[in-house]
């Protein structure tokens, strides 16, 4: 059978005190209106060995807040690549006093609404929007009643006040070109999108700027790619495809640059099947930090997602809306981009010769 519910009417009367006097104690204010010594310690003592909680979720709402937040995502939750995505959001969130409540939605919009009326109804204090991977995409109706971040993703219709929080790819495209460059390439290949500006998959934020990235950084060079291979799906098998097209097209000895490291997987495949080595005979720079990066032989040279930079970041914008809510209307919405460090192991070298 169920415990019962020990609640402040017991300890007040196991103390022999008003339930008052009980909950101006155990909410800290004892002292500060002259309740005796004896008397806090005893409802203080009568208290622990009952073992009562009081309810948070009444005093929160109480006080305007629920003390909780909303965290609806695509299928971050079952991935390992983004499992720290939710880690950084809950240690920020706990961090502050707050819970997490974390819905996935397998990219179902009946599902993510049903999910976002539901953090509503529980009165959370903001929702986070999550994607698994940085696209476009419509945003739910409801996130106007509370502070709402969109993470990891660009609302395909720009809303004025609700913040996005997203990996800076556009830098780390610059970054990539700029590594190679230094390295003394100048045929490079791209597996995964281009070499034409638009040579990018649908939807796919991350594609459409990592690109952008590197065709300025080349044109700045007076350099177009040496080859482009725009992928049905950034898989190890279209990697593996499109770095094959490039050794026989003669283009052993230069770069690649893989829009994501399965790609990437795919040409360590091809290359090894050509007789050929990483570096020396071709380099490759990629994205992600797949969790098999660091297992290649060599390592991968990759730029990593922020995931839980980019959770924790969520957090704390919704903390901001909260304090400054109440100082007029809301700022207009910022795109906000967090770095994407370079993982440098041991994929890039010299151009062969």
């Amino acid at each position: 059978m169920a415990r019962k519910r020990v609640t402040l009417a017991d300890v007040a009367l196991a103390s022999g005190v008003s339930s008052t006097t009980a909950s101006l104690v155990l909410s800290g204010r004892g002292a500060e209106l002259r309740i005796s010594e004896a008397a806090q310690q005893r409802v203080r003592e009568v208290s622990e060995a009952l073992g009562y909680r009081p309810n948070i979720v009444s005093i929160g709402l109480r006080k305007g807040s629920s003390l909780a937040f909303g965290f609806v995502s695509d299928t971050i939750a079952t991935s390992q690549l983004a499992g720290d995505m939710i880690k950084g959001a809950l240690e920020a969130a706990h961090a502050h006093g707050f819970m997490l409540f974390i819905g996935e939605t397998e990219g179902d919009a009946k599902v993510e609404r049903r999910l976002v009326n539901a953090m509503l109804d529980r009165q959370v204090d903001g929702i986070i929007l999550a994607s698994m991977f940085t696209q476009t995409r419509r945003l739910p109706s409801g996130l106007d009643h509370v502070p709402a971040v969109v993470l990891n993703a660009l609302p395909l219709e720009p809303h004025l006040h609700i913040p996005v929080v997203v990996p800076d790819e556009l830098e780390a495209g610059k970054a990539a070109a700029r590594l190679l460059l230094e390295a003394g390439h100048r045929s490079i290949h791209l597996v995964g999108a281009g070499p034409g500006p638009a040579d990018t998959p649908p939807a796919t934020v991350a594609g459409r700027e990592r690109l952008a990235g590197i065709l300025e950084v080349l044109a700045e060079a007076g350099l177009t790619p040496a080859s482009g291979h725009l992928c049905p799906d950034w898989l190890p098998a279209y990697g593996w495809e499109a770095t094959r097209a490039i050794i026989e097209s003669g283009g052993a000895g230069g770069a690649i640059i893989t829009f994501n490291d399965r790609l990437a997987f795919g040409a360590y495949q091809a290359i090894h099947e050509a007789g050929l080595s990483v570096p020396a005979d071709m380099s490759i720079i990629s994205f992600d930090d797949y969790p098999l990066a660091d297992w290649l032989r060599p390592g991968l040279t990759t730029f990593a997602i922020p995931h839980y930079d980019l959770g924790r970041r969520s957090v704390e914008l919704l903390l901001e809306a909260i304090a400054a809510r109440d100082d007029g209307p809301a700022n207009p919405a910022i795109v906000h981009r967090l770095p994407m460090p370079l993982r440098t192991r041991g994929s890039v070298g010299p151009p062969r010769g």
